[in-house]
């Protein structure tokens, strides 16, 4: 037999044994209220609302719950204004002695808004008096003349002469840029009827120079300011990453060197095909820095890129920009331009020659144009041949380094002779229909070796190389380049 509890003294003779000696405890009655309060200490009034959902402890929780927030609700604060006091308007004379107050600290001599009646002291006023002084500022507008600015701002026409005639002795007037601040400072004047005098003139004319006008007696003086300037170039380098310009903008170059560096870089490197994630990008450029705290940068001086197995260095050199590597040599490299403006009409390869009516092999790219449209040289070279050669008609062989030579045929009239040097845009004749020609074209042929090839398939290159002072000086520059610390 199986029990809840185990057997005590109770059973069989223990029981009067296990009763023996206790005293019977009287239990007290409680009140209702301390019932009530012991039976709600006993309710779990915040109950676990994820647990034992549906239960009658569930069910209780979230009548709490709910009872709890409409109370929160309905207690909380209404967003009604509190009310407060609201000074009544002015009106009638009260508002019309309060109104002057209100502009007083705007007018030299402002009324105060009291008015009295005139008595005999009362001495009436030869002339209403005005500021002694006035300062105010000018902007010089885009294609303005310094003349006409400082007349507008009512500086008068002798003053307003003289100032400029000062100012060209230090400063090409047309060189003084738009929206450049003019701080001016008018005098007092003796007769109302005329300008007034200008007393100083202030402004910076150029980014290292400031000049100023000042009143000296019956005339003007020209001072002039010079501002220090740091001229050490700017250098930035960094990693390629996914993009090369974007990585350039994001390490702090402007846009336009960033331009100029992969169009640089394009002359000696396929920027898509051989520029790789882990290269490092090298940029100098110009920089001047005022002692007054503006920057100015110029011109890309350099432009690098270390790909590990080898360095291209690239540096701005000569009165034409022309890029030269490290070593003082120059390499220009590139496609062919287009001799004409038009539309090709048939290319490089076998067709069916619209005149003799057999498959024939094209050695060379036809170009449609209007009779008479300029034919350009597509780059530079010596002129080979001039004048008329058969079924090309009117006919111009230019010679390019490399041994690349280009032929243009079926002119209608020649602009060059042979033993010419001729430059890439360079116009060399007309557009025609001279020698074995349908209509108005340019016949365009293109030699490698002596070997036709596809005109769109040549690049041509030149290479120059300094020596000498020029080679010495170029060296120095790179140095000096080279020598700068990139920027941080």
């Amino acid at each position: 037999m199986f029990l809840r509890e185990q057997p005590g003294l109770e059973l069989a003779g223990g029981a009067g044994t296990g009763s023996f000696g206790r005293a019977l405890v009287p239990v007290k009655s409680l009140s209702r209220y301390e019932q009530l309060r012991i039976a709600a200490a006993r309710i779990d009034w915040v109950p676990d609302l994820g647990a034992e959902i549906g239960s009658l402890t569930w069910w209780r929780g979230l009548a709490t719950c709910t009872l709890l927030c409409g109370a929160a609700i309905l207690t909380a604060p209404g967003l009604r204004p509190v009310p407060g006091f609201v000074a009544a308007p002015m009106t009638g004379a009260a508002w019309e002695e309060a109104r002057p107050l209100a502009i007083a600290p705007l007018a030299l001599g402002g009324g105060t808004g009291r008015r009295m009646a005139a008595t005999d002291l009362v001495r009436p006023l030869a002339e209403t008096p005005e500021r002694p002084v006035i300062e105010l500022t000018a902007t010089l507008g885009d294609g303005d003349r310094l003349v006409s600015a400082l007349q507008r701002a009512g500086v008068g026409r002798p003053d307003a002469a003289e100032a400029a005639s000062l100012i060209a002795r230090a400063v090409a007037l047309d060189d003084i840029p738009s929206g450049t601040m003019l701080d001016l400072t008018l005098g007092r004047r003796a007769d109302k009827r005329v300008a007034r005098p200008l007393e100083r003139l202030a402004f910076r004319a150029k980014f290292d120079l400031n000049l100023a006008i000042n009143r000296a007696g019956e005339g003007l003086t020209l001072e002039r300011h010079p501002i220090a300037i740091d001229h050490t170039p700017l250098r930035v380098t960094g990693r390629v990453g996914s993009s090369l310009y974007r990585s350039a903008r994001a390490a702090g170059v402007p846009a336009r060197l960033v331009e100029a560096y992969i169009k640089a870089l394009a002359s000696r490197v396929s920027i898509g095909r051989d520029v790789r994630a882990d290269d490092r990008f090298d940029i100098i450029a110009e920089q001047q820095r005022a002692a007054t705290g503006e920057v100015q940068v110029g011109q890309l001086q350099f432009a690098g890129l270390d790909q590990g197995h080898r360095k291209i260095q690239l540096v701005r050199w000569g009165d034409n920009a022309q890029w030269w590597d490290a070593r003082g040599q120059s390499e220009r490299r590139g496609a062919m331009g287009m001799p004409v403006a038009g539309h090709v009409t048939s290319t490089y390869g076998n067709r069916m020659h619209p005149l003799l009516g057999f498959m024939r092999m094209h050695r060379g790219m036809d170009i449609g144009a209007p009779y008479g449209s300029p034919i350009h040289a597509a780059s530079d070279g010596v002129v080979a041949q001039a004048g008329r050669a058969g079924g090309y008609g009117n006919f111009v062989k230019l010679a390019h380094p490399g041994g690349v030579a280009t032929g243009y045929g079926h002119m209608s009239r020649i602009a060059v002779r042979a033993g010419q040097h001729v430059s890439r845009g360079q116009v060399i004749g007309y557009v025609g229909s001279t020698g074995l020609s349908t209509g108005p074209h340019l016949h365009w042929e293109v030699w490698k070796n002596g070997v036709s090839v596809n005109p769109r398939s040549i690049s041509l290159s030149s290479v120059a190389v300094l020596s000498g002072k020029a080679l010495r000086e170029f060296k120095a520059k790179v140095a000096n380049l080279l020598a700068t610390a990139p920027a941080r």
